[in-house]
């Protein structure tokens, strides 16, 4: 069941500006934080939901560099985003474990629990995460499908958009003062005093099952890029957050095939907790309102298991400012390619490296250099896409 979210130590100094941060622990030994078998199970079950298809991968010219390669998430499930992989998954996995605890059913997978045969069982049970906006969507869409309630923590700086979106499959959106770790910590403390299932995409110590499954969802988009890519990339360029993609993804290049790419990890500005963890050798929080328009990141403690990936995974942590989002995310929509707010970060990373000899040089990028991006969100809140994107 729920477990209290532990609290952190004194929190970090923000960064400011664009910021390059080489990781010293990249490639050092590390404990195992998904495993394979767990994926396999995962691909299998996502793959077998009616509507799965792989996402776009955009090859896209780019000064400075031999090729550019754009994951496209802005389609994915309907969803317009990545988290439709994870926490629908994350759903099915807590809720078949549910069922088999209370001796409803023996572990059903994602079929069975569709079908209905199980409804009146499923309708017993409540799941509940905080969210800055896309993966309550997927918690709530997973609710849906597989039949149960839904409760869905949103911090008083979520988008009324973003809000509407997750209501609209069903699910019940209560608000937090505060910021989005202080929705994680309210989710929890109800959790645990309904006795609901909090289906979260960050871990810490007690709780890290759910988020390991929505990390193996999660894996699949990393595949599907480097599947379609042939030859492996050089360089990776993901958005941070707490960090569950980033790892995600980390693990990947190295299940298939592509561990000498050099990862490299961007977040905002003023929600920059895996950069300043990186600086500090060890998982630290920052503070503040973490007041960013890449909403989707706007996220002040690193996940447990993600930070156990990247400590040693990640070639390098980049914060960005928010002044270059509107001009990104123009430059994208004139390539007929739709990208949100947080999805640009890693191209505004790129970007930065490319404008300082120095940053490029540190990262190795160079005119052979094969660059994929994750683009992990379209325009989940269209009204804010349609005034950030107007010429």
């Amino acid at each position: 069941m729920a477990r209290r979210l532990p609290e952190r130590g004194p929190p970090a100094k923000l960064p400011v500006m664009e910021q390059l941060f080489l990781n010293p622990r990249h490639g050092t030994p590390g404990v195992v934080v998904l495993t394979e078998g767990g994926f396999r199970r995962a691909r299998a079950e996502i793959e077998s939901w009616q509507g799965y298809a792989p996402t776009p991968l955009h090859e896209l010219p780019w000064p400075g560099i031999g090729a550019l390669f754009w994951k496209d998430e802005s389609a994915r499930f309907g969803l317009r985003s990545f988290k439709a992989l994870g926490g629908a998954y994350a759903v099915m996995r807590a809720l078949s474990a549910e069922l088999a605890r209370r001796g409803a059913a023996r572990a059903p997978d994602g079929k069975a629990l569709e079908s209905g045969e199980l409804a009146e069982e499923t309708a017993e049970v409540t799941v509940t995460c905080a969210t800055d906006g896309n993966h309550g969507r997927s918690v709530a869409w997973g609710a849906r499908r597989f039949g149960c309630r839904c409760v869905i923590f949103v911090h008083e700086h979520v988008s009324q958009g973003r809000r509407d979106a997750i209501a609209a499959f069903g699910a019940e959106v209560r608000e937090v003062k505060g910021n989005y770790d202080d929705s994680v910590r309210e989710a929890q403390r109800v959790a645990e005093a309904e006795n609901w299932l909090v289906i979260s995409d960050t871990s810490y110590p007690g709780y890290t099952e759910p988020p390991r499954d929505v990390m193996q969802g999660y894996r699949l988009m990393a595949a599907e890029a480097l599947e379609a890519m042939g030859a492996p990339p050089t360089h990776v360029f993901v958005p941070g957050g707490v960090g569950g993609v980033a790892a995600a993804v980390s693990v990947q290049l190295r299940a298939s095939g592509a561990r000498n790419a050099r990862l490299v990890i961007a977040e905002p500005d003023r929600a920059a907790c895996l950069l300043e963890s990186a600086r500090a050798g060890e998982a630290v929080a920052v503070a503040g309102e973490l007041d960013t328009i890449m909403a989707g990141l706007a996220c002040g403690e690193p996940s447990l298991l993600a930070w156990q990936e990247l400590e040693r995974g990640a070639f390098a942590f980049m914060a960005v400012p928010d002044d270059g989002v509107p001009a990104a995310m123009r430059r994208l929509r004139a390539e007929g390619i739709e990208a949100g707010e947080s999805a640009v970060a890693g191209l505004l990373a790129l970007e930065a490296a490319l404008a300082r000899p120095e940053w490029r040089d540190a990262l190795g990028l160079d005119g052979a250099s094969r660059v994929l991006v994750f683009g992990t969100e379209g325009a989940t809140d269209p009204a804010l896409y349609e005034r950030m994107t107007a010429n």
